[in-house]
């Protein structure tokens, strides 16, 4: 990701921040709006299943620079997520929904230059999960 892109990503998650429940409670919402057949691949409490969202976001934001820290992460969340039964086309919902969301709840401050660098960060995101998740979705 480029400087500008980091620094887009990041102002706007700050605005987000103080709504973070409501904005995480929306993001499911929306999910489930989008593809209904994902509800069952979250066992635990949405609420609950928002936060680690919330602090996952939070953590990827904040290792934006850092690729040989943030991937060895995302890696593992893969493996989980491949063993949970989560499937590579399930990430171009989930991406989709990230991008609505946000929009919904940054309002103007989503304009499209913000809105192309978390589409960048969600490439890298769901790349790197998608390639780690594949040998538990096989199995």
């Amino acid at each position: 990701m480029t400087p500008d892109q980091i620094r887009r990503v990041r102002t706007s998650f700050s605005l987000l921040l103080p709504n973070a429940k409501e904005a995480a409670a929306l993001f499911y919402a929306n999910l489930f709006e989008a593809d209904p057949s994902l509800r069952p691949l979250f066992r635990s409490n949405v609420e609950q299943q928002g936060v680690k969202l919330m602090q996952a976001l939070g953590a990827a934001v904040g290792l934006l620079e850092k690729p040989e820290v943030l991937l060895p992460v995302l890696r593992q969340m893969g493996a989980r997520h491949g063993g949970y039964g989560v499937k590579p086309e399930h990430y171009g919902v989930v991406g989709a929904t990230l991008l609505k969301t946000l929009g919904q709840g940054l309002g103007d401050a989503f304009d499209a230059e913000t809105r192309a660098a978390w589409a960048a960060l969600y490439a890298v995101v769901a790349d790197t999960m998608i390639e780690a998740g594949r040998p538990q979705m096989a199995a």
